[in-house]
This record gives structure tokens, sequence and C-alpha cells, in this order.
């Protein structure tokens, strides 16, 4: 168990409301990896705006992947520099020793260029073939994160659309896949999503625990979670809602999360995209 979550954190303490998240419906998902989906699969994404791919990823591909986010947390290549803690530690960062400061982590970011094997996972033919299909073009990464949720204390994610993070014009095909390094589990704070959401349009966010959806417009009642094992991925659109919860088990959560667009889309400005997605300068109570 993690000695700086028991000794210096205790219990997990839950900013927002239990009943955001229900833990009695998870999705299902299809098995054999990149090369078992089919067409059905495929409309199956459009329809109800995810795919669950089990197996997508070997043991061995996983290793590496965790390896090379081991190596630039733990400041292998001193060109890195795109970490972020969790809140509560930051200021302690630089008095951790190496197992302390990884389970302070809340992120890393924008590491394809700095780390070869994680590189390789968001370039894996497999999944950009899977993505091709989803889009009708070729797909174009645009933003790569690793996300953790140390023990006890990994915070939530509260339920947001991520088109409304990104200047792309609405109607983009937007593809985010989250591939899980550990075990993720409804106790550690696995996915949880809405399905068939992205149907339903663009929602106005608010700048509350996060920039997220106002916790009174989730659909709670379709809260489907998503468990899945090392090597399995999600994948979901842009506008699905999704979030996560913090993590109340001794395991620490891993997972890489890469988006990707098609590579004829263009761009918008943020104040086209805040026209769209609202701000708190917008008259609307949260």
């Amino acid at each position: 168990m993690n000695n700086l979550a028991t000794a210096e954190l205790g219990a997990p303490t839950i900013p927002y409301p239990p009943e955001l998240y229900r833990f009695d419906t998870a999705a299902e998902g299809i098995t054999g990896g990149f090369s078992a989906v089919t067409d059905a699969d495929i409309e199956y994404f459009h329809r109800h705006g995810y795919l669950v791919i089990h197996e997508a990823f070997s043991d061995a591909e996983i290793q590496d992947a965790v390896a090379g986010m081991v190596h630039l947390m733990d400041g292998g290549n001193p060109d890195f520099r795109a970490i972020q803690f969790e809140p509560s530690l930051v200021k302690r960062k630089n008095e951790m020793g190496p197992d302390e400061r990884r389970d302070a982590i809340r992120k890393i970011f924008r590491f394809v260029d700095y780390e070869q094997r994680l590189n390789a996972v968001a370039e894996h033919a497999g999944l950009l073939d899977v993505l091709k299909r989803m889009m009708g073009e070729a797909p174009a990464l645009f933003q790569d994160m690793a996300l953790v949720k140390p023990p006890l204390f990994g915070s939530e994610k509260p339920w947001h659309q991520d088109c409304a993070y990104f200047n792309l014009p609405r109607g983009t095909t937007v593809v985010g896949v989250w591939i899980a390094l550990d075990e993720a589990t409804p106790e550690n704070g696995c996915m949880h999503i809405i399905p068939g959401s992205h149907s339903e349009g663009p929602m106005i966010h608010f700048k509350r625990r996060d920039w997220q959806i106002c916790d009174t417009h989730v659909p709670v009642a379709r809260d489907t979670m998503v468990p899945l094992k090392p090597g399995g991925c999600l994948f979901w659109h842009g506008l699905l809602h999704h979030g996560s919860p913090a993590n109340q088990s001794a395991q620490r959560r891993r997972a890489l999360q890469f988006h990707y667009k098609p590579t004829s889309s263009a761009e918008i400005t943020t104040q086209e995209r805040m026209a769209v997605y609202g701000s708190e300068g917008k008259e609307v109570d949260c």
C-alpha cells in the first residue's frame, strides 16, 4: 500500500456528489484486438459513441509503454518537463523519493517526440486502421498524454465533452483513445461514459472542479463504467459525455490517452468554440 497515501492523506476526500457516478452497469466490448473489429463494430461506434476493444495491445507492448512512461517521470530525458502533479502534492515534489514522486504525478503530456516507446503506441498500425475506418480518412494525432490516478487520492475528472477543449469545427469526428496500462476498475477510477450522448450535441461547460458539464445536467441514469484489463482500449467520440471518479483503492491506475482528428480537418478560433460550448460569462446557472 502507498505510504504517502496512508500516512499523510488518510481516506480519500471526494469533493463531488457521489451520486454522480453509478456502479451497476459495465460496457461490453469485443475480444481479439484490432484485427477483430468488423464493419458492424464501426457502426456501433457511430451509433453509441464508443467502442471497447479488449486485448488491443500485447503484454510486451504494455510493458514497454510503462517503462517509457516511468523513464520520463523519473527525469530520464532532461529535455522533457511536461509533468503535472496532484495539486495537493505539488509543493512537496522536490522532497520525494522516486516511488513516492511517481504516485504524486497526475499526468504527463506531449511526450511522443521524447519517448519512442510511447510514440510506438500512438502510431500502432492496428490502432490507426480502426481510426481510419471510423473517420473515413487518415487520422492525425493532435494530443497525447499519460494519466495517473495514484492509490487512495487520485482525483476525479468531472463529466465533460472533449470537443469543448479543442478548436475544431462542429461536426469534426474527433476520437479519443484510452489505453489501460494497469487494470482499470470501478474502485480505482475507471472511465465512465454516457452511451449515445454524442448525438445530443454540444453542452455548455463551466469552470467548477474543472472545465466540465454542470453536475445537474449529467444523465446519470445512463452512466456506464468501462473497466479494462491492461492492453484494453476504449475509443470514444469527442462529444460523448465521460468522466472518472476518484481512486478509492490501494491500486494505482495508469493509462495512455490520445486524441485524433481527420487529416483534412480545419481549425476555428477559441472565440468560435466558446460560442458553442459557453462559459461562465453566459447567463446560465450551474
